[in-house]
């Protein structure tokens, strides 16, 4: 019994041993690396994907973006020339209305008064002229008579001194002479006559042209955006100055509308009229076409600023007075010049490097002089030709040299080409 407990200890005790030398093995194994390692693909680790984009031509510009509400392109309050009762008013807000189109009547007895009296009146003057046209004709008749009767005494007296009294020769002179003296005061009599003819006439167009101003036209083309009087509404004249006068209408010309910008101090130089503004409105998600049209010429001392106008067509009446818009205020203009996108260049102090893919799909890092920065390309005035490729990816991990497998990137806002 003794010695069978005494071997089967020894077994156990051999079996320890060998167990512990298996597990020192492993871990001595392990901690000298001489693990097994999965075969390295030397084609997948030299061969990185990266982006790229060409170099294209293509039309560059640096923009101010600034923000303004659009204007009616002409807006005005529509007074009445005369004082008036509204006899009728044919237009509602909203209403699209032509240049020379009836806004308004008014009710004004009194004009009507006074065209017939001054109709009248022109009558009178003219039969006046007709009476000093009689007076003339007979002073005429009169003079020749007269001077006729001097003429034949005269001769008489000449060729027979004896026969008549020098008493009589005078006479008929003195007659002449009186007879001359009505017919220039009958000449000016009918001259006074015509002239009055002309007072009346401008008195009576005068009398038919304020009784045109009863009726209340459109002075351009537009949208009546408010209406201040009703039927029956007492309406005082416009030239008023002791009272306010109330409009009748409010007129906006709406197919033509304007922003009106203010560019900062430091760019009022390269603002001009002509430049083309693309007017973005948030509301409709539209963008529209916009010229600079005006520009002060002056910039504000409270804001430094400068207002400049932009008109903007607007025939579909799709914008209104009153929206906000943000307009792209073009500075400076490149056409057809070589660009890279703007993720291609990278600041180093002074200089600017992009890196390129050469022919043999390998990386190479090439300085560039830059120009003009949009929000999307950088101009590239030298160091590169058109249709290379440039690297857009990120380039931390990428080095001169390296193969790489191109990849053409689409950039949103430029022409990859």
């Amino acid at each position: 019994m003794a010695q069978r407990w005494t071997r089967k200890r020894t077994v156990n005790s051999a079996f320890g041993l060998v167990v512990a030398g298996a597990v020192l093995l492993v871990v001595s194994y392990t901690s000298l690396g001489l693990t097994r390692q999965p075969p390295v693909d030397s084609e997948s680790a030299t061969d990185v994907a990266v982006a790229v984009a060409r170099v294209v031509r293509e039309d560059l510009s640096q923009k101010l973006t600034l923000t303004a509400e659009f204007r009616p392109y002409r807006e005005i309050d529509l007074h009445a020339k005369v004082a008036g009762y509204v006899r009728e008013i044919r237009v509602e807000v909203g209403d699209h209305v032509r240049e020379g189109q009836v806004i308004a009547v008014l009710d004004i007895p009194e004009f009507s008064s006074d065209l017939h009296q001054a109709s009248a009146a022109t009558k009178r003057s003219e039969s006046d002229v007709l009476r000093a046209r009689s007076d003339v004709r007979r002073a005429q008749s009169v003079l020749d008579a007269a001077r006729l009767t001097h003429e034949r005494l005269a001769a008489v007296s000449g060729s027979r001194p004896k026969l008549l009294a020098q008493q009589e020769v005078d006479d008929a002179l003195a007659r002449m002479r009186v007879a001359e003296a009505q017919l220039d005061m009958a000449t000016a009599g009918l001259a006074v006559a015509e002239e009055q003819v002309r007072m009346q006439e401008a008195t009576e167009t005068r009398a038919r042209t304020m009784s045109d101003y009863k009726v209340i036209t459109a002075p351009f083309s537009g949208l009546i955006t408010r209406r201040y009087a009703d039927r029956g509404a007492m309406i005082q004249a416009g030239t008023s100055s002791q009272t306010q006068a109330m409009p009748v209408v409010r007129l906006s010309q709406v197919d033509r509308l304007r922003l009106v910008l203010p560019v900062p101090e430091s760019v009022v130089a390269r603002a001009e009229v002509g430049h083309v503004v693309k007017v973005t409105v948030p509301a409709l998600e539209q963008t529209f076409d916009g010229t600079v049209a005006r520009i002060t010429g002056r910039v504000d001392a409270a804001t430094r600023t400068m207002e400049t106008e932009v008109d903007i067509a607007n025939p579909q009446f799709v914008l209104k007075p009153g929206m906000f818009a943000s307009a792209d205020l073009a500075l400076e203009v490149r056409h057809a010049t070589l660009t890279v996108p703007v993720q291609a260049v990278t600041r180093l102090e002074s200089k600017s490097r992009v890196t390129i893919v050469n022919a043999d799909n390998l990386l190479e890092h090439r300085d560039v002089t830059t120009g003009l920065e949009s929000s999307h390309s950088v101009e590239i005035v030298s160091g590169l030709a058109e249709n290379e490729r440039v690297v857009v990816s990120s380039q931390g991990q990428l080095r001169p040299g390296q193969a790489v497998e191109p990849k053409e990137a689409t950039l949103a806002g430029r022409d990859s080409r």
